[in-house]
């Protein structure tokens, strides 16, 4: 009787897959991130209604999109990737984490978009709900990342060294 056939590997050993703590903690973030553009993230005072995210700024729906469309990758990279991630997918995930969390931040330090208008900006909510949103998406991804792209344990360069002997 033959024996069953593998994606390559011995059969007697199964690939570690990386963990999905990350991948949850990520996509955590990125919903986050999300809900932010639909609150408001400057209050222009006076007479004027403060703005959601979409009215102030482009970039944020955009980002909030693009992390949107990383975490389908991530899931379809977890359920299709022999160990469960792509390595260079989780880091281009928590890169654009970072970048929406310190887009946030640079946006609570000086709310952009009204100084062409003159207008006296203070930060409301959306922007700290798209910080921590930022912070946790990049976070998730950091764990995903670490989790060896599960690597199995065994040292390959070791175990061809300790054949040769």
């Amino acid at each position: 009787m033959a024996a069953p056939r593998t994606n390559g590997g011995n059969a007697d050993h199964e690939p570690r897959r990386a963990a999905t703590t990350g991948l949850v903690v990520a996509a955590l973030g990125i919903v986050l991130f999300n809900i932010s553009p639909l609150l408001n993230w400057v209050n222009p005072g006076g007479d004027a209604d403060p703005r959601t995210g979409y009215e102030t700024d482009s970039v944020v729906p955009f980002i909030a999109y693009l992390g949107l469309g990383l975490l389908v990758a991530l899931l379809y990279a977890n359920k299709l990737a022999r160990r469960g991630q792509h390595r260079g997918l989780t880091l281009v995930t928590m890169a654009v984490g970072i970048a929406a969390a310190i887009q946030c931040l640079a946006f609570a330090i000086n709310p952009m978009g009204g100084l062409e208008r003159g207008d006296g900006l203070a930060t409301d909510i959306g922007v700290w709900v798209g910080l921590v949103g930022g912070a946790v998406w990049a976070v998730g991804a950091f764990l995903l990342a670490k989790d060896v792209e599960g690597d199995d344990r065994v040292d390959t360069y070791q175990q061809g060294a300790s054949a040769t002997r």
